[in-house]
């Protein structure tokens, strides 16, 4: 299968787990979504990477030595995890998860829906 981006969406969603991850900011695909008042079923894990990337200023407030360890396996709030899936419907969405805080009193990362990908 060759999927091919359809439309890209980058919006927040609500994600519910039937077994909650060991480690919250180093999650498992999802077993369902919520987007624009739908939920969405994920009956299918098609792939899942992750990108640990440091990006702006925290790109540049590390020793190279240490940078290069954290673009391995992430650091504090820097980092997201991919999941490509099949749903309910039959689509195919791009799902993922910043590890980043939304604010000092909320410290927790926010799951979106990347984009909407074509199977054809």
């Amino acid at each position: 299968m060759d999927e091919k981006p359809l439309r890209f969406l980058d919006q927040p969603i609500e994600i519910s787990f039937n077994s909650l991850p060991i480690h919250e900011k180093s999650p498992h695909c999802p077993d369902s979504f919520i987007w624009e008042r739908q939920t969405y079923q994920v009956v299918e894990t098609l792939s899942s990477w992750n990108d640990f990337t440091r990006r702006g200023r925290a790109a540049r407030n590390m020793r190279p030595s240490h940078a290069e360890v954290a673009s391995g396996r992430g650091s504090l709030n820097v980092g997201r995890f991919f999941f490509r899936v099949r749903v309910n419907t039959g689509q195919v969405f791009d799902l993922y998860y910043d590890r980043a805080m939304k604010s000092v009193d909320d410290r927790k990362g926010q799951w979106f829906v990347y984009r909407e990908l074509s199977t054809e």
